[in-house]
């Protein structure tokens, strides 16, 4: 079977397309989050396959859940999803679709993993270091906190990664020893 990605590409693309061209991306941009948030809660997985539920009523659910973002062509874009049985897609479309909006709008979004609270002037440094770092392109910094770093923090935007964490020194220095 193919890759989920590989699968989400023409729906992300077609979405993309026509919020571009309706001038709603921040609109379509909530659709998608928000019925991808919903698709992945437990609860509603299980009714995606159910044979008791229709498709109709899944359309409805998200529809509902995300406040009716992306108006009835919204509504339209879900019930395709639906009617081909790939509404388990969902996250995967949206974090295609928020790949392309970024792309258009100069901004790359960085996910910053940290052991300990990261204080707002060393933010503030960090951010300017990766606007130089990705051609004066918008920073938007999503710090995280994750004691299991121990120390340090990691930091995530693309295929960009940097671990300078001491859990992830700890682990080079493991396999180093066993090699």
């Amino acid at each position: 079977m193919a890759e989920k990605a590989t699968i989400a590409r023409p729906y992300a693309r077609a979405a993309f397309a026509h919020a571009r061209a309706a001038g709603a991306l921040a609109d379509w941009s909530r659709l998608l989050s928000g019925a991808a948030d919903v698709v992945t809660d437990a609860r509603v997985a299980r009714l995606l396959g159910n044979p008791h539920v229709s498709a109709a009523e899944l359309v409805d659910l998200l529809v509902d859940a995300t406040g009716g973002a992306g108006g009835a062509a919204g509504r339209n874009f879900i019930a395709v999803l639906a009617g081909a049985g790939r509404l388990g897609l969902l996250p995967e479309v949206a974090a295609q679709y928020a790949a392309l909006r970024a792309g258009i709008e100069n901004v790359v979004d960085v996910e910053l993993l940290s052991a300990l609270e990261v204080a707002p002037e060393q933010r503030g440094r960090l951010t300017a270091a990766l606007a130089q770092r990705f051609g004066g392109r918008e920073v938007r910094l999503h710090v995280q906190l994750d004691p299991s770093l121990i120390g340090g923090a990691i930091v995530r935007a693309g295929d960009l990664v940097i671990d300078g964490s001491l859990k992830g020194r700890l682990e080079r220095l493991g396999s180093a020893l066993t090699a």
